[in-house]
C-alpha cells in the first residue's frame, strides 16, 4: 500500500508537514493551524482502515486533508471512497487544494459542513478517524457508534496529549459495552474502539 504513494501525494505530504511545523513553531492562532497528525499516526490509520470490514470509510475534522491522503491509501486498497467533514472555510480550501494536488478527488467525498447533521443517517460505518474540536468528540462518538458494521474500528486522536480534558471520554467509552476500548500511545494517543 505505501510503496503506492505518488509523486504527487509525497510532495503534498511534504509541503503539508513543513506547514504544520512552522505554524507550531511561529505563534499561529490555534484555529488557523493544520493540527494534523505526524507520519506514524497516518500509517497506522491507513493500515487500520485497510483491514477494517465492509462498509463506510469516514473522517470527521479534515484540516488541509493530510490524513485523509493517508486513508485515500486504505480506500483504493479496498476499492471503495471516503466521506470527510470539514466545518472550517479556510481548511476546506486547503483541503480542495490538496484533494486536487495529490490526484485523490476520486476517492474522497467531502462535505463543508458539519459532520453532526450528517452522521445519524450514515449506516454501516466501518471505519471512522476523528480528529476535530476535543469538545464535540463525545456527541461525534454518540452519533458513530450505533452505525459501526460488527467489527467496525472508530480511531479518536489526540487522547494522550489532550488527557486531562478527554479523560471523561475516554472513560465513558472503556464502559461502553458495544465497544471494546484501548488507548494506543502512536502520535498524540489514539483510542481505538472495536464494535462487538
Amino acid at each position: 500500500m505505501f510503496d503506492s504513494i505518488s509523486n504527487a501525494m509525497k510532495e503534498r505530504m511534504r509541503y503539508l508537514e513543513t506547514e504544520d511545523a512552522r505554524d507550531r513553531q511561529d505563534g499561529t492562532p490555534q484555529p488557523q493551524r493544520l493540527r494534523q497528525i505526524p507520519p506514524i499516526t497516518g500509517r497506522f490509520l491507513a493500515i487500520l482502515a485497510a483491514g477494517a470490514p465492509h462498509g463506510r470509510v469516514v473522517e470527521i475534522g479534515t484540516s488541509a486533508g493530510y490524513s485523509t491522503m493517508w486513508l485515500s491509501l486504505a480506500c483504493r486498497e479496498r476499492e471503495c471512497g471516503i466521506t470527510t467533514f470539514e466545518v472550517l472555510d479556510n481548511k476546506a480550501a486547503l483541503a480542495r487544494e490538496t484533494f486536487a494536488r495529490s490526484g485523490i478527488e476520486d476517492v474522497v467525498n467531502f462535505v463543508h459542513g458539519d459532520a453532526r447533521d450528517h452522521l445519524g443517517g450514515m449506516k454501516e460505518i466501518a471505519f471512522c478517524f476523528l480528529d476535530a474540536n476535543k469538545d464535540i468528540y463525545q456527541s461525534c462518538y454518540d452519533l458513530v457508534v450505533p452505525n459501526l458494521v460488527n467489527g467496525g474500528l472508530l480511531l479518536v486522536d489526540n487522547v494522550i496529549s489532550h488527557a486531562t480534558f478527554l479523560e471523561r471520554f475516554v472513560q465513558n467509552a472503556a464502559k461502553d459495552e458495544r465497544v471494546d476500548a484501548v488507548v494506543v500511545p502512536i502520535g498524540k494517543g489514539l483510542l481505538l474502539c472495536r464494535k462487538i
